[in-house]
């Protein structure tokens, strides 16, 4: 494939963390007496692809979003690590993908993206790492992937987006970024069911 570099998304993508992201939402609402969110609902679909403010807004509303960020961003996101589960052969994929071509991150997570790599031993990895705190809009819109290739100096065309989600390929699609369905989770040409077919997509010897 004719690509120079691959951006990933981490929820679904690199990492299951329906729990993760369950557990750190629902700490936060206890703060502010709202029922906890269950998997398999649609709140619980927003948690695991939007970010924090638009998760944060319809679960506590609007008129307590504010309080309710400043408490998670007192929140240890490390408690949180031990319920992440990296997606089968992530790790050794990742590694064989990274002599061939450059890599980074785009997603909705805020701070804890970080924390995540390193605890993981990943961060050697990417050479661009973006998160929502870093452009003025999240996912679906395309600021993340627009900074992305900047900061990976590969123009857009060179470039795969692989994620999981709509608001992932309506990103890429504003970018003009090729889009990869991991798991075929959303709706494209071009999709994988893990991290082992995606290298036999790309790889040089392919």
């Amino acid at each position: 494939m004719d690509i120079d570099g691959i951006i990933f998304d981490c929820d679904g993508v690199l990492f299951e963390s329906r729990q993760a992201n369950l557990a750190y939402y629902n700490e936060i609402l206890r703060q502010f007496d709202v029922p906890e969110v269950r998997l398999g609902t649609d709140e619980a679909a927003l948690c695991h692809t939007a970010s924090s403010p638009v998760v944060l807004e319809e679960l506590v509303g609007k008129e307590r979003v504010a309080d309710a960020l400043i408490v998670a961003s007192a929140l240890d996101y490390r408690q949180f690590i031990p319920f992440m589960e990296p997606e089968p052969e992530m790790a050794t994929v990742v590694a064989e993908l990274s002599r061939h071509y450059t890599l980074g991150v785009a997603t909705n997570r805020g701070s804890s993206m970080h924390e995540l790599l390193e605890h993981f031993s990943l961060d050697s990895y990417f050479s661009s790492v973006v998160t929502s705190r870093d452009v003025p809009r999240p996912k679906p819109y395309p600021d993340m992937l627009l900074l992305s290739s900047q900061q990976l100096t590969i123009p857009h065309e060179r470039l795969l987006f692989v994620g999981d989600s709509e608001l992932d390929r309506q990103a890429a699609r504003g970018a003009g970024i090729r889009f990869v369905s991991y798991k075929g989770e959303a709706k494209e040409d071009l999709a994988v069911s893990g991290h082992r077919q995606l290298w036999e997509m790309v790889s040089p010897q392919g």
